[in-house]
C-alpha cells in the first residue's frame, strides 16, 4: 500500500479566537447529547457523571451480565477465523478510516473528554491527537508486518515467515485516557486480525461508546468486537478466564493488573494455549534535579508533570529528588509557581487543571495528603477549589525519606513529594527505591550524569532536560519495567508483534 510517512497530529491552538469559539460550539453540541442510553439490553444500569458536576449525567449504559459475558467471548471466538482472513489491506483502511473520522470529529471528542474525564481543553486535545496518532502509526505498522518476510534461503528450500493473529482479545482501558488508549489497544487487535471484547472502565463508558460507533463507521465489521459495559467485579474474570480468551490488553492499577497477570497464567477446561498478557500498570515517577541544572527549565517539569490532568496519569511525576545545594532555591521557585495553578471547571479554558475523576478517588487522595502532612512540610495545598465537583488542591509536600507512604506508594492526585539528596548518586539511588519503572527525568547539565542516568535511571521511558509526560506516538515508545507492567512499548515498533504470532514455512523444492 502507498501510505504517507507517518507524521504526529498537530494540535489545535485555542489561543486562536476561531479555534476557541469552534470548541465551545463543540462543547454545546455534545451538551445536547447528554443523559443518553447507549443500550437496552439489560435493566442494570451504569450511570456515568460529569467529575466537575456530579449531578450531571453523562451516559446511560446497560452493565453487561455474566452470561452476555461469556456470549461475547464465544461470538468472538467465532467471528475469528472470517475476520481473521480479512486481507491486511482492509484492516488497514479500517485503521486509517478510523484516525480520519476522529480527526473530522476532533472537538467534539475532547468536548465528550471534558464532560466525562474532566480534562481541561488542552488535555482532551493532546488525547484525541494520540488516539489519531495510533491509529495512523498502527496502520503503517500492520503494512510493514503484512509480510511474508524472508528468512536465510537454505539450498534447496524455499523459506518465509509470516505472522498470524492470535485470535480473541479482551480489551480492558482505564478511565485516565478513554479515548487514546482504548483507541490504541483496540485498533492494534483488529487491525492484525484479531476480534476482541472491549471492557470500558465505569468511570467514562461514554467516550468508549463513542469510539465503538466511530470503528464501525470506519468499517470494521460488527463481529469482529463487542463493546460490554460492565462491573468488573461481574464479568471481568469471566472475560480474562474464560478457555477462548487468547490474550488480554489492559491498562490500569498495578493490583488488578497482577490479578489479571495470575488469573490469566491459569489454564481452563479445553484452552489450548497459554494466554499472553499485554499490561501497563501505572508507576511512582521521579524527576531528578541536578545542582547544575537550569531550575527555572526544572520547576516547568516537575510542575507541568505533577499537576497536568491533576496528577492523575501513570507518567505523573509524584516525586522530586533534589540534589541539596539547590533545595531549598529550587522549593522557593516551585512553591511560587505551584502557586500559580489554578483549578476550576474544564469548560471554562482559563483554568490550568480540573477535578479528579470521582468522589472515591478525592477520598483516597485526600486521605494520602493527611499522611504525608504526617510525613513531611507541606509547601501547598490550600488553592482555592470549586464547592461542587471532586476537586482537590494541589498540594507539595517537603522534606519526604524514602521510607515515607508518599514516596512509595502511588497516589493518583495531585499530590507532590520533594526529598533531598546529599549527591548526585544518593538521588539516583532514591529515584530507583521504588517497585514502579514507568517515567522519569533528569534535569542536569553534567554530561556524565545525563551519561549515568541513560544506563542506570531504571524506567521505561527516560527523558533528559524534559518533562516526564506527554510521550509522543512513534517518538516515545511508552511502557515501562517491574510492577509498572510488560514493558509494551505502545506506539512504537514492538507494539504490534504482541498481537500476532510467528509461522515459519519452509518448502523443500
Amino acid at each position: 500500500m502507498n501510505i504517507p510517512a507517518y507524521q504526529n497530529e498537530p494540535y489545535t491552538d485555542f489561543t486562536v479566537p476561531a479555534n476557541r469559539a469552534a470548541m465551545e460550539a463543540a462543547l454545546a453540541r455534545v451538551r445536547a447529547q447528554l443523559g443518553r442510553e447507549y443500550s437496552l439490553t439489560t435493566s442494570d444500569k451504569l450511570i456515568s457523571t460529569n467529575p466537575a458536576n456530579p449531578a450531571e449525567v453523562i451516559g446511560i449504559h446497560s452493565k453487561a451480565s455474566p452470561e452476555m459475558a461469556n456470549r461475547a467471548v464465544e461470538n468472538a471466538f467465532a467471528a475469528f477465523p472470517a475476520y481473521s482472513r480479512t486481507p491486511a489491506e482492509a484492516r488497514i483502511g479500517m485503521a486509517l478510516k478510523t484516525a480520519a473520522l476522529i480527526r473530522e470529529r476532533k472537538l467534539d471528542f475532547n468536548a465528550w473528554l471534558v464532560l466525562e474525564a474532566g480534562k481541561t481543553w488542552p488535555e482532551a486535545e493532546a488525547e484525541t491527537a494520540e488516539a489519531i496518532d495510533f491509529c495512523e502509526y498502527y496502520a503503517r505498522e500492520m503494512a510493514r508486518l503484512a509480510g511474508p518476510h524472508p528468512v536465510i534461503q537454505l539450498p534447496g528450500e524455499r523459506g518465509e515467515l509470516r505472522y498470524l493473529p492470535l485470535g480473541v482479545g479482551v480489551v480492558i482501558p482505564p478511565w485516565n485516557f478513554p479515548l487514546a488508549i482504548l483507541a490504541g489497544m483496540t485498533v492494534a487487535a483488529l487491525v492484525t486480525g484479531n476480534t476482541v471484547v472491549i471492557k470500558p472502565s465505569s468511570e467514562t463508558p461514554t467516550v468508549g461508546a463513542i469510539l465503538a460507533q466511530t470503528l464501525l463507521e470506519a468499517g470494521f465489521p460488527p463481529e469482529s468486537f463487542t463493546f460490554l459495559p460492565g462491573s468488573g467485579a461481574a464479568i471481568g474474570d469471566i472475560l480474562v478466564q474464560h478457555p477462548k480468551t487468547r490474550f488480554i490488553s489492559f491498562t490500569g492499577s498495578r493490583d488488578v493488573g497482577l490479578r489479571i497477570n495470575e488469573l490469566a497464567a491459569n489454564p481452563r477446561n479445553g484452552q489450548i494455549w497459554i494466554r499472553r498478557v499485554i499490561a501497563e500498570m501505572g508507576g511512582k515517577d521521579a524527576i531528578l534535579v541536578d545542582e547544575d541544572c537550569d531550575l527555572d527549565a526544572a520547576v516547568e517539569g516537575v510542575v507541568a508533570s505533577a499537576f497536568g490532568y491533576s496528577g492523575q496519569k501513570c507518567s505523573a511525576c509524584s516525586r522530586a529528588i533534589v540534589h541539596a545545594k539547590v533545595y531549598d532555591a529550587f522549593l522557593a521557585k516551585l512553591q511560587a509557581r505551584a502557586a500559580r495553578v489554578t483549578v476550576g471547571s474544564p469548560e471554562d479554558p482559563t483554568f490550568s487543571t480540573g477535578p479528579v475523576i470521582s468522589a472515591g478517588a478525592k477520598k483516597t487522595i485526600l486521605d494520602y495528603i493527611a499522611i504525608g502532612k504526617t510525613e513531611g512540610r507541606v509547601l501547598i495545598g490550600d488553592t482555592n477549589i470549586p464547592a461542587t465537583g471532586h476537586y482537590v488542591p494541589p498540594t507539595i509536600i517537603a522534606d519526604i525519606v524514602p521510607t515515607a507512604r508518599i514516596f512509595q506508594e502511588e497516589i493518583f492526585g495531585p499530590v507532590l513529594a520533594v526529598s533531598r539528596a546529599d549527591n548526585f548518586e544518593q538521588a539516583l539511588a532514591m529515584v530507583n527505591d521504588s517497585v514502579y519503572g514507568l517515567t522519569g527525568a533528569i534535569y542536569s547539565r553534567n554530561p556524565d550524569h545525563l551519561a549515568r542516568a541513560r544506563e542506570d535511571f531504571f524506567v521505561g521511558n527516560l527523558y533528559l532536560n524534559r518533562k516526564c509526560t506527554g510521550a509522543m506516538v512513534g517518538a516515545h515508545p511508552f511502557g515501562g519495567f517491574n510492577m509498572s507492567g510488560t514493558d509494551s512499548k505502545a506506539g512504537g515498533p514492538d507494539y504490534l508483534p504482541l498481537f500476532l504470532q510467528g509461522k515459519s514455512i519452509a518448502e523443500k523444492l
